[in-house]
């Protein structure tokens, strides 16, 4: 994913399942579509794994990416969910 959305959520209580489904759904309220790829630090990786099978977003750690934040898309050569 080259071209994505750094989201930080402002509410530090939230859980990571939370996290990523309010990004997404802003992601799909800015954008038109549904994101299907979410990067994450390897930390919290544990924590968002309560969130796989219930969304269709690949959640995948990425080191580079900082806690509390996500990087949020859409898959490169992939159209991606409709709105």
């Amino acid at each position: 994913m080259e071209l994505g959305m750094l989201w930080l959520d402002a509410e530090k209580t939230l859980d990571v399942p939370a996290m990523i489904a309010n990004a997404a759904a802003y992601y799909r309220k800015k954008y038109g579509r549904m994101p299907n790829l979410c990067f994450l630090h390897p930390s919290l990786l544990e924590k968002a794994a309560l969130c796989e099978g219930t969304a269709p977003i690949a959640v995948k750690p990425d080191k580079t990416i900082l806690p509390g934040l996500l990087w949020i898309g859409v898959e490169d050569g992939q159209p991606g969910g409709s709105a």
